[in-house]
């Protein structure tokens, strides 16, 4: 069996580290499963994923020219939408704990994607307008934290 980037192979852990877990392959060459390809949760530590000994599906990333093989697991699993999330974790991986939502101000933004295409031009001006606007929030809330323009010192 060879070794092509993008290939799916079956291999075993045999050492797991805190930035990931070593993968033999085929023809005794060995692989890492980054800590970041591991699952699709955040993952703190990959012994609560992974044990030595346990027969693992791969998919390869890339090859380097030292011979360097980067592996993923997490690039396997299928995708999960938010709709069809029903809160069981999967069989392979138990349930990792969940980061609370964050105060992100893209979900106050209006749309992203029109129906037709847009111009690189309307991109950037779009671009450029919700940083802009973003940018005063943030003096706004800035300022009045200080205690507004009038406290500054020359």
């Amino acid at each position: 069996m060879s070794i092509e980037v993008g290939g799916v192979v079956e291999g075993m852990v045999t050492g797991i580290t805190k930035f990931g877990a070593f993968v033999d392959l085929a023809d005794g060459k060995v692989g890492l499963v980054h800590i970041s390809e591991v699952a699709d949760v955040y993952v703190n530590d990959v012994k609560d994923f992974l044990k030595v000994g346990q027969k693992v599906k791969v998919k390869i990333l890339n090859v380097d020219d030292h011979g360097k093989i980067g592996l993923s697991i997490k690039r396997l699993q299928p995708k999960k939408t938010e709709d069809s999330s029903d809160g069981a974790s999967s069989p392979q991986f138990p349930r990792s704990p969940r980061r609370p939502p964050s105060n992100d101000f893209r979900a106050k933004s209006a749309p992203r994607f029109s129906a037709g295409p847009v111009s690189f031009e309307d991109k950037l001006s779009r671009f450029l307008k919700d940083s802009d606007e973003r940018l005063t929030d943030l003096r706004r809330k800035t300022d009045s934290k200080r205690g507004g323009r009038g406290s500054r010192r020359g």
